[in-house]
Order: C-alpha cells, then structure tokens, then sequence
C-alpha cells in the first residue's frame, strides 16, 4: 500500500517539475534560470503549504498565475 504522505510529496514534486519545464518554454528561459524564479516565488511557498489548495491546480493555469501575480520575478 501506498503512504498517504509519500504519494503527497511525489504529486507536488511532478507539479513542480511541470510548472518549471512549462514556464521555461513559455519564457524561453535556460532551466537553471527558471529553477531560480520558481523556488523564489510566492507559488513555491504555496504549493510547499499546500495554501488554499492551490495544488490542485493545473501547472497551466499556474504558470499563468505566477506570469500575472509575480512580475517582479522576471526582471
């Protein structure tokens, strides 16, 4: 049988692996680049959390969001 935490934290490191790959071809960044923006941004605490669910959501839609909410990373 699978633990309950273990498949947790396997879930949430697929995701981070999508957000980051994704990002990075979205914003034609090298992946050390963007390994960099992902761990400093609010959406890595949240996930990391697990705050209001958030990671539950589609990498898509969260790349979006982190596009959006958190510019200042990308200057």
């Amino acid at each position: 049988m699978v633990d309950h935490l273990e498949l947790t934290f396997q879930y949430k490191q697929n995701l981070e692996k999508n957000i980051i790959c994704h990002l990075a071809q979205v914003k034609r960044l090298e992946m050390r680049d963007t390994m960099n923006i992902y761990y400093r941004s609010r959406l890595s605490e949240q996930i990391e959390q697990g705050t209001y669910g958030i990671e539950n959501l589609d990498y898509k839609y969260l790349v979006q969001d982190l596009l959006e909410n958190e510019p200042e990373l990308f200057v």
